[in-house]
């Protein structure tokens, strides 16, 4: 099975190996044996792993089917919050990513998923079907999957007519002046770092976060975001750029522990961000569900032992 892709502006920059990686789904060392193999093509030449394209690059992958391709199912606990024919609903616990990618190829929750639901039939890559969004590895939170593709295009369309409620809450440094806001800037890829994304891009995408104050702390504020928008990472790197970093974030923050006027140093073990809230309309029955999560543990203790 071949695929055929079409380089943009905004992705070109990126070694092919990471880029095919991304769009297919298929681990970075499987597109290296393939880009090694010869079943790689840029613009109809065989190119090496550390490429790196360019804008309006036709890149062609020659996908060899395989038996064993696909999800394997691991006993992994999850806590599911609602799950029938159409969909599943979890409650994400932070540390584990969401689908099978490079350097982490299994225990992940879709593995945790397949065992509890079985094969999922829903569209998408071998190794995330039924996908429509996503929470990064170390944030927390509600998470619907598609089971089928009706639910799959349904939930597509709702996450891009961006009619889902999406809610979160977060420990952010410092003290927000305000008591709640709107933060409208663009975002799209590092220039500088093609793995991480940045507000200070030629070209980006709009992007819109609602927030507003739900206490102020030594050094830090608790906060409850809503999404306009739906882009990658994009509460953390909107409150970066406005010097408010959620606290525990590595990449964009690097605020991983705070000394209090006590002396007492708090260690933030990974970023302190929660998916709270989640709502949609059943792709079926056209009735609006709407689930929560509790605050896990840890951003609980946290803020216990900073108030």
């Amino acid at each position: 099975m071949n695929q055929e892709f079409i380089v943009t502006s905004s992705e070109a920059g990126q070694r092919i190996d990471v880029f095919l990686s991304l769009k297919t789904g298929i681990t970075r060392s499987q597109i290296q044996k393939a880009i090694d193999r010869g079943d790689v093509f840029v613009s109809g030449k065989i190119i090496e792993n550390k490429y790196r394209i360019r804008q309006g690059d036709v890149i062609l992958i020659n996908l060899k089917e395989k038996k064993d391709e696909g999800l394997i199912p691991q006993n992994i606990p999850i806590e599911i919050l609602f799950k029938d024919e159409y969909v599943i609903v979890v409650n994400k616990p932070a540390g584990i990513v969401v689908y099978p990618a490079a350097g982490h190829e299994d225990g992940t929750l879709m593995n945790a998923i397949t065992y509890h639901c079985g094969t999922i039939v829903a569209p998408g890559a071998p190794l995330r079907p039924g996908v429509v969004h996503r929470l990064d590895k170390d944030t927390s939170g509600v998470m619907v999957i598609a089971l089928n593709d009706i639910s799959y295009y349904n939930l597509i369309e709702q996450f891009r007519k961006r009619t889902i409620n999406r809610k979160y809450i977060a420990l952010v440094y410092g003290i927000m002046n305000e008591d709640s806001g709107e933060i409208i800037r663009k975002i799209g890829r590092s220039e500088s770092d093609r793995k991480k994304m940045s507000t200070h891009v030629k070209k980006g995408k709009e992007a819109l976060t609602r927030w507003r104050v739900i206490k102020k702390l030594p050094f830090a504020t608790i906060i409850e975001a809503k999404l306009g928008t739906g882009r990658t990472h994009q509460i953390r790197v909107h409150f970066a750029s406005i010097g408010h970093p959620v606290l525990g974030d590595r990449v964009y923050g690097k605020k991983c522990e705070i000394q209090l006027k006590t002396g007492k140093k708090i260690v933030f073990p990974r970023q302190m961000l929660h998916a709270e809230m989640l709502g949609f309309i059943h792709p079926a029955t056209n009735e609006y569900l709407e689930f929560s999560s509790p605050l896990p543990d840890d951003m609980e203790k946290t803020i216990r032992e900073m108030e």
